[in-house]
């Protein structure tokens, strides 16, 4: 009997591995027809925020962190903090690069390419929100993409943590730098919030549960059983988080489609190269793929509740800045899947034998 579930287990991932792309496109349709034809929905789920973090959209990225954060031992912590070429590339690239080729990229495409499209004034509203974007690398979903492409959990999770502390630091002089503005206000809660749920917590959890099913199971029923409940938990985690987050913009993208698709542009642009800057120097340094598919993942999603929060903030709710940042928010997902599908069918190229 147990055979059987397994093997039912199995071909259920493979089932939304094959067909993962048309999942997720059903998911972003139903999202968008939920916000326009059912807005009390999420306007109901929007009241349940704290700090610009939604707990509904918290619970589900609980959901697909847990399951990573179960295969963490503090052994291998130790460990991932001894191979520093890893935490060398995110860093660089995240810090010294990506800040600064988003303004670049986002300025040509906004304010030339497209100049004849936006008026001047949006266009540098639509550059402040990029920036934004650009200067707050990923604190949360940066594990599901490690999850999907194998990464190392440990060594995903010090990369994380190492960003987290230079955000504290770097995130205001960097935009205020590129955008020439003097109040910037970093909105800690903001930033600390989503650094206790998305990391801390589901970390002592995960810690928790391995430490003491192993010690009353057995380290073979923790890995050949209990971990195999949670196969599917992170992809349908994923899929209704894409529902949520597209419920709550389908006003927004039906309102402003032609902006929202320029303002993609530049965003999708950035988010590739970044991940091939990442990744590429991962494979010239010669490091393992479960760290360089990571190192090119953190990059190359966004920090989006803190770039939307500062947005705010800074240029007001209804402004195009705060606009960029939530189309930040509808590109992520689709995009950071085709950057897992690149990195595993990549794999091989990190095969140094």
């Amino acid at each position: 009997m147990d055979n059987k579930k397994n093997i039912k287990i199995s071909s259920g991932m493979d089932i939304f591995g094959r067909y993962l792309t048309v999942w997720v496109a059903l998911c972003i349709i139903i999202g968008v027809m939920i916000g326009k034809l059912l807005p009390s929905v999420p306007k109901t789920l929007s009241r349940f925020e704290y700090a610009n973090v939604s707990i509904p959209v918290t619970i589900l990225i609980w959901l697909m962190i847990y399951p990573m954060m179960l295969k963490i031992d503090f052994s291998s912590i130790v460990d991932a903090t001894k191979k520093p070429k890893g935490l060398i590339i995110t860093c660089v690239t995240n810090w010294l690069i990506k800040p600064f080729t988003m303004y670049l990229i986002a300025l040509f495409f906004l304010k030339i390419v497209f100049g004849s499209w936006i008026d001047t004034k949006l266009a540098d509203e639509y550059l402040a929100g990029a920036v934004l974007l650009g200067a707050a690398p990923c604190t949360a979903m940066v594990f599901v993409w490690s999850y999907l492409t194998k990464g190392d959990p440990a060594y995903t999770l010090v990369q994380v943590a190492v960003n987290d502390i230079i955000l504290l630091f770097a995130f205001a002089p960097i935009v205020a730098f590129l955008l020439g503005v003097s109040n910037v206000m970093v909105p800690y809660d903001t930033l600390f919030l989503s650094v206790v749920l998305f990391v801390v917590l589901p970390f002592i959890a995960g810690y928790i549960s391995r430490k003491y099913i192993i010690k009353y199971q057995g380290k073979n029923y923790f890995e050949k059983v209990f971990l195999k409940k949670f196969d599917n938990t992170t992809i349908v985690g994923l899929l209704l988080t894409l529902i949520i987050i597209f419920s709550f913009q389908g006003e927004i993208i039906i309102n402003n489609p032609l902006h929202i698709l320029l303002i993609a542009v530049p965003l999708i642009i950035q988010t590739f190269l970044i991940f091939f800057i990442a990744y590429g120097s991962a494979r010239l340094l010669k490091l393992n793929h479960n760290i360089a598919a990571p190192a090119g993942m953190i990059g190359a999603s966004n920090f989006f509740e803190l770039a939307v929060a500062v947005s705010i903030s800074l240029f007001g709710l209804q402004s195009g800045a705060t606009l960029a940042t939530v189309v930040g928010v509808l590109v992520e997902v689709p995009v950071m899947l085709t950057l897992v599908k690149i990195a595993n069918r990549t794999k091989g190229l990190f095969d140094y034998r």
